[in-house]
């Protein structure tokens, strides 16, 4: 039986995961999906990690930690600091070593592939738009339902300091949303390889893969071998 530690992107929302969790709970699973306080000025990095552990309490055996989006620095520091299974990253924010998360938007070259998508797909302005980068795979119905549940991300993970001190020696699978159009998936795919030295798990859906396609995710999640770091298939482990 394993225990997800599964941790949202911004806003927060506990309740993003809730169709994954429905599905991993149906397997026997045990899942942990914390509210992290991200409408919280003074929370960073730090305070995210504090609360998830908090949420998993003295559960210790086959953990596997799971980030989102803005939620991978704090399952990367997670894997770090405590024993688990697995670290898996989801359309995250992988870091490197010493880089804070206020740096990755610049040294990851995100700005750039973004831009680049945008101009792929026909789109004039590169500025943010919700409905177009992370809405436009979501069942209309599952995100009228979300709207309760986000806060407002405040900067706190971006001016608070936080950099990885160094990267968790656990086994890493990345998945990546083949539609995700806030984190191109190729930009995703050199990151994987690049900084978690793995070749990611590409599944259908766009950003909010868990709210968008639940069963690949699910499925990606649960395949015992699917780029995880280590294996044949595997580039050397980033340093």
């Amino acid at each position: 039986m394993t225990t997800w530690l599964l941790l949202p992107g911004a806003g927060g929302a506990g309740w993003y995961w809730h169709l994954v969790a429905e599905r991993l709970r149906a397997r026997g699973d045990v899942v942990v999906a914390p509210d992290l306080p991200a409408d919280d000025p003074e929370a960073g990095i730090p305070r995210y990690v504090e609360v998830a552990l908090e949420a998993l309490g003295d559960r210790s055996d086959d953990v596997v930690v799971v980030g989102q989006s803005l939620g991978g620095p704090s399952a990367v520091e997670i894997a770090r600091r405590v024993p688990v299974r697995r670290l898996v990253l989801v359309n995250a924010m992988i870091p490197a070593v010493g880089e804070s998360p206020g740096e990755w938007w610049t040294a990851s070259g995100h700005r750039e592939a973004k831009e680049a998508a945008v101009r792929a797909a026909g789109r004039q302005d590169a500025g943010f738009d919700e409905a177009w980068e992370f809405l436009h795979d979501v069942p209309a119905d599952v995100a009228a339902a979300g709207a309760e549940h986000q806060r407002e991300q405040t900067d706190g993970p971006f001016v608070d300091g936080w950099s990885l001190p160094a990267w968790p020696d656990v086994p890493v699978t990345v998945v990546v949303g083949r539609d995700d159009r806030f984190f191109p998936a190729d930009f995703q795919v050199r990151l994987a390889r690049e900084r978690a030295g793995v070749e990611p798990v590409v599944v259908p859906g766009g950003h909010l893969l868990a709210l968008a396609n639940p069963d690949g995710l699910v499925e990606a999640l649960t395949s015992p071998d699917a780029g995880v770091a280590g294996s044949e298939s595997a580039p050397p482990l980033a340093q």
